[in-house]
């Protein structure tokens, strides 16, 4: 498994790892910024420019000192949001990073189906509201885990990114059923192998880059456990 990821850091410097990194980036932070700027124009719609408070007076400018406290607590929830947020990204061109690692590691393959445009679509919203609501449930929980939060953060992640990235890596060639009960043979393997993924992707600018790194992991996993299977 390290060895699987060690080949998939080998390869980042591949033009199409590249280009997938910047338009998972480029998507993953106008989202976030779209976000922002939506809840800073509710703020500002919704807010008074004065309070009166009592024994202090009257106060000027909520609305801006709120603008700044929210981008204050976007980079702290961009740490928990960027998760789901890029990974889903990244599932859109999951095709060209697996297409650039067959073609490097494994050129005697024939050419795998590329998956419906519907079917990523779906799956990626699908990865993404799961996600959402998991690493929402997760921030929730930061205040009651205590020192065995990270531990459950890179768990929860970890299996449904393993879960995701492998079936959709292993789709191209076996299809959903054949995907389904090869992850359900290893599927183990596949949860710790999540995980790491998971934790790098809690750290900021890091986490830019670890989704394409996964798949390209996942990629080096499947054709390791599938081999195995037919042997």
């Amino acid at each position: 498994m390290i060895r699987d990821f060690l080949r998939a850091i080998g390869q980042i410097g591949d033009a199409r790892f590249r280009r997938v990194v910047w338009m998972g980036v480029g998507l993953a932070l106008a989202l976030l910024a779209a976000v922002y700027a939506g809840f800073v124009l509710l703020l500002q719609m919704v807010m008074p420019d004065t309070m009166t408070i009592p024994w202090i007076g009257e106060i000027g400018g909520l609305d801006t000192i709120l603008s700044w406290g929210s981008a204050v607590l976007m980079i702290g929830l961009s740490v928990f949001l960027m998760i789901p947020v890029a990974s889903a990204f990244t599932g859109l061109f999951l095709d060209r990073v697996v297409d650039a690692v067959e073609a490097r590691h494994y050129p005697q393959l024939a050419p795998a189906k590329a998956l419906p445009l519907s079917d990523q679509l779906i799956d990626s919203a699908n990865f993404f509201a799961v996600l959402v609501v998991v690493n929402l449930i997760a921030l929730v929980l930061f205040a009651f885990a205590g020192p065995i939060f990270p531990i459950l953060f890179w768990g929860l992640n970890g299996f449904l990114l393993g879960r995701e990235y492998f079936t959709l890596v292993a789709m191209r060639r076996l299809g959903r059923a054949g995907a389904k009960a090869l992850r359900a043979r290893h599927a183990g393997q596949i949860w710790l192998a999540g995980t790491l993924m998971a934790a790098p992707l809690s750290v900021p600018i890091l986490n830019l880059v670890v989704p394409v790194l996964g798949v390209a992991t996942f990629t080096h996993l499947y054709h390791r456990l599938n081999a195995r299977q037919g042997a």
